[in-house]
Parts: C-alpha cells; structure tokens; sequence
C-alpha cells in the first residue's frame, strides 16, 4: 500500500496573483489522487533539529523576523512569504521526514508527499525559486542520521535543476544525487561537470524541445548508477513541469513518460529492496499536473502491490 502524506497547511502559503507557484496546485493534486486506494496520513510539523541539518539557525531565525502578519514578503524575485508560508513550509519537512520514518520502519514500500511549497532550490542559507527549506535533502540526510543509513540516492526529474539539493548534499558521501533538467534554464546549474565533493552528483542535461525518448535514455543510465550505488532508501524530487504544456520550460514529455521513468526508478529501488519517498515540486499547468502526478501515483500504487 501506498501513503500519501499531506497537510491543511500547504494551502496557507499564499502567493500574489498570477504566482505560477499557487494555491490552485495542491488542489489539484489532491483532486487528481482523490478515490485512490491510498494510506492517508497527516504530514506533521517538522521538527528544528531535521531542519537544521540543512540550514544553519541564521537562515532559520531571518525567515522567522521576514514572516509577514499579512502581505507577502519577497524573500528574491519570485519567493515569497505570507503569514501562512513558514507553517506550510514547516510540514512539508515534515510530510517527507514523516515517509521516511514510516517507509523504514516497513509499514508500507512507497509514500508519497504532496506538499508546498517546493523545496529543491532552497539552498543551505538562501530561499530562492519558490522554494524555502530544501525538503528532500532534509530528508535524505534524517535517513542517514536519525536512522543510520549508509547510502541513500535521491532522484529528481523536475524541469529545473534541484541547486538547493544539489547544494545541501554536495559533501554528502552518502548520498547519491541524481538529475535530468532542461540545461540551459534557471537557475543556471546543473552542468555535467557538477559532480559534487565525492563524485556522487549526476547531472544529465536535456536540451530544450527534446522528449520522452531522450528524457527515458537519460534515466536509464541514471538507474544503472543508482543499482550500482546500491542505496537502503530512494527519494524523489516528482517535479511535473517537464511535461510539454507545462508554461515555465520547454521539454515535451508526457504521461507516459512519468509513467515509465517513475517504474524505471521502482524497479531499481526494489531490487535493492530499498523504499522510496516521493515528493510533489514543480508544475505549473494545473490540468497536465494533476494528470502527471495521478501516472506517478498510479506507478508507485501498483509497485507497491
């Protein structure tokens, strides 16, 4: 069985109008994975301490001065903060830390965290690309400390580079990281050349207009490195914007295509019996969202069977 963490809460980060990074998207998540056969749990609050794994307590205490008592803040050109932001913010760490928990302690092979607002650009002391506190890699590193893991391979096919992640586990040994993104487009990393203190980081650019064909090669060698690395728990950055509708990019997946990368990356993480967490981050085209998360889902669902 599958579980799917969300919270009330991720509807209280509101952004300005026409915000492409908007209320609307969680709704349509949900609405998407309504009536599944899914596990619902409550995606808690995080705790300081799992935060602070990722972000020093200056980063932590200088959003808390900035959080607004209505309005919004802009924390860069197009982050912001409302009075509601930092408790979303809060429980979607915790949502993920939460799968984590649970997927180790074998209650279900798979969950599934729709949240927001995203995480994977938040760097270690910088919130940037809607993104406030760097989710997944906060993550990744609970299950290497808090559980004892010794090697954990996160996964990220969102449209744009997860710089934040990227940043966060940059000296991570332990950690594998792992991204296909259209290359050139913010935020302007993402290079093959990028491979990270331990030659753990795999960057595998895609060029603009290029499709599902491209986009599943580029996974299938990701998936050979991940078998190699032979990780005890996979996570994943389930950005939807790579899909050809999507407004902020221009690569031209479907689907089909989330279809068969998320199997490729089940199917690599069962045969190293390891579970896997997803989480929601981008897209930005509400219909193709909801279809493209619902074929992720669906995927993750029937693994887990």
């Amino acid at each position: 069985m599958t579980l799917l963490y969300t919270h009330p809460s991720g509807l209280l980060h509101v952004t300005p109008p026409s915000h492409p990074e908007q209320v609307a998207r969680l709704d349509t998540v949900l609405d998407a994975l309504g009536g599944l056969d899914l596990v619902r749990g409550e995606a808690p609050e995080a705790a300081e301490a799992d935060i602070l794994r990722a972000h020093p307590p200056e980063y932590l205490s200088g959003l808390r001065r900035k959080s607004p008592a209505e309005g919004w803040m802009m924390l860069d050109s197009d982050t912001y903060l409302s009075p509601g932001s930092l408790e979303a913010a809060r429980h979607a760490v915790g949502g993920v830390c939460a799968a984590v928990d649970s997927v180790l302690a074998g209650e279900a092979p798979n969950a599934f965290v729709a949240m927001r607002p995203p995480g994977h650009h938040a760097e270690r002391a910088r919130a940037m690309g809607f993104c406030i506190f760097s989710s997944v890699a906060i993550g990744a590193l609970r299950a290497l400390d808090h559980h004892g893991l010794d090697r954990v391979a996160v996964l990220d096919f969102d449209v744009h580079h997860g710089n934040g992640t990227q940043d966060v586990l940059w000296e991570e040994k332990r950690a594998l990281f792992a991204s296909t993104h259209q290359f050139p487009l913010y935020p302007g990393t993402g290079a093959a050349s990028e491979r990270g203190a331990h030659g753990q980081i795999v960057n595998m650019p895609l060029a603009p207009g290029s499709g599902g064909d491209e986009a599943r090669a580029a996974w299938r060698a990701i998936c050979d490195r991940v078998a190699a690395w032979r990780p005890q728990l996979v996570l994943v950055s389930a950005g939807f914007d790579a899909h050809a509708d999507d407004p902020l990019a221009a690569l031209m997946w479907r689907e089909a295509d989330f279809t068969a990368i998320t199997r490729m990356i089940c199917d690599t993480a069962a045969a190293c019996s390891a579970p896997v967490v997803s989480a929601l981050e981008g897209g930005y085209d509400l219909a193709a969202l909801g279809r493209s998360a619902r074929a992720h889902v669906d995927v993750l669902r029937e693994t887990a069977a």
